[in-house]
């Protein structure tokens, strides 16, 4: 069977071209303003556009699972003129130092751990490297979405990469369930909602859930 790690690699350069701007632009931007400046971590960059609205003033670090998404993440960075710090890793199992970060964001990268046991390991992971006091903002996608509002939370959504298809694994997060999880890990949520360009009234029927977590104080 192949693994997300796989398939990421194998379609990390068509990832390139189809997903070449932050698709959270407004969001992102507004946590550049906020937060100013400082060390910033990018859990699951990718090929790296999401690390746009903090080119100026912070120190950039991202990590992914696919050498192949590194490789584009170099390349994007290269085009856009900025510098930052790509280390392969696993989320599950991060190589820094406690406290090490004063933000973190991860856009559409948890939904892809498999099992509940390894999600929870992953956010206590995110709450290990992040200073007390520090921010880390991350998005997974909604299972009350209406194209998944009455299928299984586990799901294999396709990538068209040529002639063939490809699979990638979803964990389907309900908003209930993502907050429970990240106030059992320890983290104050300052805000959980549907990304800003959703505009009906019925939140759960988002496609994202974005989150705005704090680090607090031991």
């Amino acid at each position: 069977m192949t693994t997300n790690r796989e398939v990421f690699d194998q379609i990390a350069e068509s990832w390139y071209r189809v997903r070449h701007w932050p698709l959270l632009r407004q969001e992102l931007e507004e946590l550049a303003r906020r937060w100013q400046g400082g060390r910033l971590l990018n859990l699951g960059c990718g090929h790296g556009p999401d690390f746009l609205p903090f080119r100026q003033g912070f120190e950039l670090w991202g990590i992914d699972f696919s050498s192949q998404m590194l490789k584009q993440a170099q390349r994007y960075s290269t085009k856009f003129n900025f510098y930052v710090n790509l280390v392969a890793a696993d989320i599950l199992s991060l190589p820094f130092s406690d406290h090490t970060f004063d933000w973190a964001i991860a856009v559409a990268t948890y939904h892809h751990i498999k099992g509940q046991n390894e999600r929870e390991r992953a956010f206590y992971e995110l709450k290990r490297v992040l200073k007390p006091e520090g921010e880390a903002f991350l998005t997974v996608w909604n299972r009350g979405q209406p194209r998944f509002r009455v299928k299984s939370p586990e799901q294999e959504v396709p990538w068209r990469l040529g002639g063939e298809t490809v699979y990638r694994y979803y964990h389907l997060f309900s908003y209930g369930e993502l907050k429970r999880l990240l106030t059992k890990v320890g983290f104050e949520i300052l805000s959980i909602a549907p990304e800003r360009s959703y505009h009906f009234p019925i939140k759960n029927l988002s496609r994202n859930i974005c989150v705005l977590l704090k680090n607090p104080k031991s």
